[in-house]
């Protein structure tokens, strides 16, 4: 579909920077992305979404050069910068090797010192000023402490894709693709990539399920079934969008499946008229009460006035189901999921985890003794690096505590960001029956339905599902192990999760009764849960406001 929309046609340039053109890209294993793919993107910031497994990522490789399609075309205006979503450095690396200054800063320096060759100056061109520049965009990136000459193994992975990014943006790229640029990034540095998105003056691509970042950008591009449709204004405006286009397309559900209930009846009703004038007509011919070439010739007309009767019926009857298909195509079916968890509930004042003067390793610790009562919904926030991850294991019993105790008095589930719970070989069913022994398998099934897993889908091997339905698996695993679990704890549950994916979670935590502990970054998201309590840890644990949280 030629993305459109009337609400900001207008705003957008002439001059378009990235054309994509009856663009064909498919799998390795042959399963199709992409069929006749047609997408401008011109000046401004685009925010592209759209289910895990729609392509995203894809569409910006093939933008960015990457991959190549297999049929088509993608002509960008101008040079490319991107940020793709796994950023691997080479730890040994200096800073300004990483930012594309090192042979510059070389000349500049070897110039300074007196060392006057053509090939210093041919270097340099008319770049005298990048050093202060690469100074100058690292300060704006809150990285002003990081000097040009360290390595980048002294440095945290949330400043790497920082670092990755000021590279870009030193050279100043005509286009930037950012593929979910602040996962993994702590709450500092996500402000810090805010402002340098709405500092953006050119033309900007970029895949986030934050809707932090997308309530920046100037318009949506909704990729879904191969094809893009373009929504004006920020994610929020898209959201009212496509209430108000939902609401409708429910309407049109509605219209089509009572005008088809009313082409039934009436084609009955038509067949029943049929019926009868045929018996009257045979009743006609058994009596001779008229000629035999009158009733053989009425006969032929009343054959063909029924044939057309029917034919016209049974066309309307189609048409009806056309309308009914196409409205309902229209309704998406981003399915929430609905669990029944009674055994997860906890009472309030009941004691669920006690903390005592515990130090963990790299050094964090938890001064005197905190306790978690009845079903609270805390909220971990710290910095990238400040032990949160380390916490969650330590009281899962995954890694020993330096000093001091942890003690979980209810049956507690940990979910890790690698959702690694999952055997990769088993399949859904197997793997959640591997946390609940003694479930019957019609029991799993039965549950796993509500998780989305229907029928064959609960069959699929761990190994073969999406980002979104190995979150789901892993999750259903833990949730409906046995003993249920009445301490869940979650450690950056949104990480690449796209926006349907992070509503289902919604979902699924608003039913569960049990304590809830979640590590993350995604303010939305821990609004959006009912936290009760928020914890910032930064060397020591201590209680902090959302308030507080914004301004870290």
């Amino acid at each position: 579909m030629t993305p459109h929309s009337s609400s900001h046609s207008s705003s957008r340039s002439p001059a378009t920077s990235i054309a994509v053109t009856a663009l064909t890209y498919a799998w390795p294993d042959g399963t199709g992305v992409f069929d006749g793919l047609q997408v401008a993107f011109g000046p401004g910031r685009t925010g592209l979404i759209g289910v895990n497994g729609s392509g995203k990522s894809t569409l910006l490789k093939l933008i960015a050069g990457e991959l190549s399609p297999a049929d088509g075309s993608v002509r960008v205006s101008g040079e490319i910068g991107y940020l793709p979503q796994n950023v691997t450095l080479d730890t040994s690396l200096r800073v300004d090797d990483t930012l594309g200054i090192a042979g510059t800063r070389a000349a500049l320096h070897a110039i300074e010192a007196g060392d006057v060759r053509e090939e210093h100056f041919t270097t340099v061109g008319d770049d005298w000023d990048v050093e202060e520049r690469a100074v100058a965009m690292l300060s704006q990136l809150g990285l002003g402490h990081v000097d040009l000459d360290r390595t980048l193994g002294e440095v945290s992975g949330g400043e790497s894709v920082l670092l990755r990014l000021a590279a870009l943006l030193l050279r100043r790229p005509d286009v930037l693709l950012l593929d979910e640029p602040t996962n993994n990034l702590d709450l500092h540095a996500r402000q810090r990539l805010y402002a340098a998105v709405e500092g953006w003056s050119g033309v900007m691509v970029v895949v986030s399920h934050d809707r932090e970042l997308l309530d920046r950008v100037d318009q949506i591009a909704d990729l879904r079934g191969g094809e893009v449709v373009w929504y004006g204004g920020n994610f929020s405006a898209y959201e009212e969008a496509l209430a108000a286009e939902q609401d409708a397309a429910e309407r049109m559900v509605r219209v089509a499946e009572s005008d088809l209930k009313k082409q039934k009846r009436e084609l009955a009703d038509a067949q029943v008229k049929l019926a009868r004038r045929k018996r009257y007509g045979q009743k006609m011919q058994d009596t001779k009460r008229e000629p035999k070439i009158v009733m053989g010739e009425r006969k032929r007309a009343a054959q063909v006035s029924a044939g057309k009767h029917r034919i016209m019926h049974e066309e309307k009857l189609a048409e009806a189901k056309d309308r009914l298909d196409e409205a309902e195509l229209a309704v998406r079916d981003d399915d929430e999921i609905r669990v029944d968890l009674p055994y997860t509930a906890v009472p309030p004042g009941r004691s669920v985890l006690t903390l005592r003067e515990l130090h963990l390793a790299y050094g964090a610790h938890v001064e005197g003794e905190f306790e978690l009562r009845g079903p609270e919904r805390i909220a971990l926030v710290g910095r990238n690096g400040a032990g949160k991850t380390t916490l969650l294991r330590t009281i899962a019993g995954e890694l020993a505590a330096v000093e001091g105790e942890a003690v979980a008095h209810v049956p507690l589930r940990f979910l890790p960001q690698r959702l690694d719970v999952l055997d990769e070989e088993l399949s859904v069913a197997e793997n959640v029956a591997r946390f609940a022994p003694d479930a019957t398998n019609n029991r799993i099934r039965a549950r796993l339905a509500r998780f989305l897993f229907k029928g064959a889908r609960a069959d699929q091997r761990a190994a073969t599902l999406s980002g979104g339905e190995r979150f789901r698996a892993a999750l259903a695993a833990l949730m409906l192990a046995e003993p249920a679990p009445q301490l869940l704890m979650l450690d950056e549950p949104t990480n690449n999760l796209d926006m349907a994916s992070v509503a289902q979670l919604t979902s699924a935590l608003e039913s569960y009764e049990g304590a809830l502990v979640v590590a993350s970054h995604d303010l939305p998201f821990l609004e959006s849960i009912g936290v009760t309590r928020w914890l910032l840890l930064d060397g020591t644990l201590k209680d902090t406001t959302p308030e507080e949280v914004r301004t870290l």
